[in-house]
């Protein structure tokens, strides 16, 4: 029987049942779909053509023990653009079966589950991007007072079908210290992850199992916190131009430490990471997709995420993998930190005035590791703390204030370094600014208008580019809305122009949207992983609801 037929079996069975018990049973879901008629795009396969995703995800709550997961996803008439080229037709994605009685919990089909930070494992679903790297297998938790305790195993999901690397592993975690009156804490975990892939006729030099540690401590007070994670990767081929080596072998590891301070309006978090050859898929030759398919772990870039269109480009995307190119661009991993501060001034203060000021900061820098490096021999020897070629520095201050009742706005100012040659591996190094003003007026009732300018100076690459937009929100439920940014110091293209207007509308556990205009090309990012998405003109809807 095929996984569609099986679980369709299984949760109308259990539907059916529900109709006869006097249990406490429910059932429950979500659907949502995204559509793009192109008029014009980058891509001839999309010229004047529709296309949409969608996911229809039901759960079926059983006694509050069991829990049945059932989603189908559809492209049709196919995906939109730069999905993976497996999505197509209608498909049963993901099933399971979640038994919890007592303090254990039994999971068998689908598996979403992070180990620590994600260094090691993280598999998870995000449409906007066409992720969905979860594992099809077996997973048992227990999990009570001072401990935590998860083994699983099994195959990976692939766009609509399954990898060929088997992945099991283990994640524990067990408090030391808690006084719940002091919120002081003191924890501990240890991890492993197994990746076992035989490749089909060919004999490495390296085992057909990759195996990976971690561990990690985290401490916790009222106002202060402390988290480090270590992570090892045993011995693998580095993939070079879609091909598994055979002469380049190497381990890989990484270090994570976070910090932080939270006392009287003043906040302080600082991260700093290193990754060493850390990309961890479950079939090598996924290395590097821009789809994600196959991979394990989760190793965001650790930047500032921004809301506005002008930020968002040259966005950083983070580099844990090995590159030799060529002997002027190698690479093997990325060093870094990030630092943010916020301090909330006060109300009925000079700088703080009537309502208050929020004051924000935020400053990243990410490298590659300083080493000996050896294009010949393929080999390097790397310095633990080594700051070697700049991948990416930034500097953003924000300002939130509330001037009266009806109006606040906020202003950034965001200085940038972007060096294309190391991060996409292109030509180039960019240095910008970025200014941006966002206002927000409130009107009558439930009616309110936001309207934002915004400016990017460089002298390097498409040079300035201008932005400016407004949103008019009638209630809380409908609202409409104009952008658009102009490259008005193109020296190759006549003002490039990217313009948009669409509405939204809401109401209860349901939201549509609808725009039309002509969108960038670039990187689309969520929680600092990002996609790269084609240049297209077209008309756009999202339909979102649960129920």
């Amino acid at each position: 029987m095929s996984l569609n037929r099986f679980a369709l079996f299984v949760v109308l069975n259990f539907f059916i049942f529900d109709g006869v018990s006097q249990s406490t049973n429910f059932f429950y879901g979500s659907f949502e779909s995204n559509g793009v008629y192109y008029q014009d795009s980058e891509s001839s396969d999309y010229d004047k053509k529709f296309a949409s995703n969608s996911y229809l995800n039901l759960k079926y709550n059983l006694n509050n023990k069991w829990v049945f997961d059932l989603q189908t996803e559809s492209y049709l008439p196919l995906a939109l653009q730069n999905y993976s080229d497996l999505l197509e037709d209608t498909f049963v994605s993901t099933f399971s079966i979640n038994f919890n009685p007592n303090d254990f919990n039994f999971t068998l089909g689908t598996i979403y589950e992070q180990f620590g930070s994600g260094m090691l494992l993280r598999t998870w679903e995000d449409r906007q991007l066409g992720i969905n790297n979860s594992l099809w297998g077996i997973r048992t938790s227990y999990k009570k007072q001072n401990l935590r305790f998860v083994l699983l195993g099994g195959y990976q999901k692939k766009a609509n079908t399954i990898s060929e690397g088997k992945v099991f592993g283990f994640d524990s975690e067990f408090t030391l210290y808690e006084d719940k009156n002091t919120f002081n804490s003191l924890l501990v975990g240890l991890s492993y992850l197994g990746r076992l892939e035989a490749p089909h006729y060919v004999s490495y030099p390296f085992d057909d199992l990759t195996n990976s540690f971690s561990v990690r401590i985290d401490y916790n007070t009222d106002s202060f916190y402390l988290n480090y994670e270590y992570a090892y990767k045993s011995e693998d081929g580095v993939v070079k131009f879609n091909t598994v080596s055979e002469t380049f072998v190497k381990n890989g590891n990484a270090n994570l430490l976070n910090a932080g301070l939270i006392k009287d309006g003043v906040g302080i978090d600082f991260t700093f990471r290193r990754l060493e050859n850390m990309g961890f898929y479950s079939e090598r030759v996924e290395f590097g997709s821009p789809f994600f398919e196959t991979t394990l772990n989760y190793l965001p870039a650790l930047t500032k995420q921004h809301d506005y269109l002008l930020t968002n480009i040259n966005v950083y995307q983070s580099q844990p993998n090995i590159s030799f190119q060529d002997p002027s661009l190698m690479k093997a991993g990325e060093i870094g930190f990030q630092l943010d501060a916020y301090y909330n001034i006060k109300k009925e203060t000079f700088l703080g005035g009537k309502y208050g000021t929020k004051i924000s900061l935020n400053i990243s820098k990410w490298n590659n590791i300083n080493g000996n490096y050896d294009y010949e021999n393929e080999d390097y020897d790397l310095e633990f703390l080594g700051f070697g070629e700049k991948y990416f520095s930034e500097q953003s201050l924000e300002i939130r204030k509330k001037w009266s009742e009806k109006f606040s706005n906020i202003i950034l100012f965001v200085n940038r370094y972007y060096n294309k040659r190391f991060v996409e591996e292109k030509v180039g190094e960019i240095n910008s600014k970025i200014l941006v003003f966002d206002n927000t007026l409130l009107l009558n009732g439930e009616k309110s208008m936001r309207f934002e300018i915004q400016h990017l100076f460089t002298e390097d690459d498409k040079k300035n580019w201008l932005g400016y937009g407004a949103e008019y929100n009638f209630n809380y439920n409908f609202s409409a809305y104009f952008n658009s940014i102009v490259n008005y110091g193109n020296e190759l293209e006549d003002k490039p122009a990217y313009s948009n207007f669409g509405m939204s509308f809401s109401k209860n556990a349901s939201k549509f949207m609808l725009s039309y205009g002509k969108q960038r090309g670039g990187l689309m990012c969520y929680g600092g992983v990002c996609r790269y998405v084609p240049e297209f003109k077209g008309l756009s809807f999202s339909i979102i609801t649960s129920f």
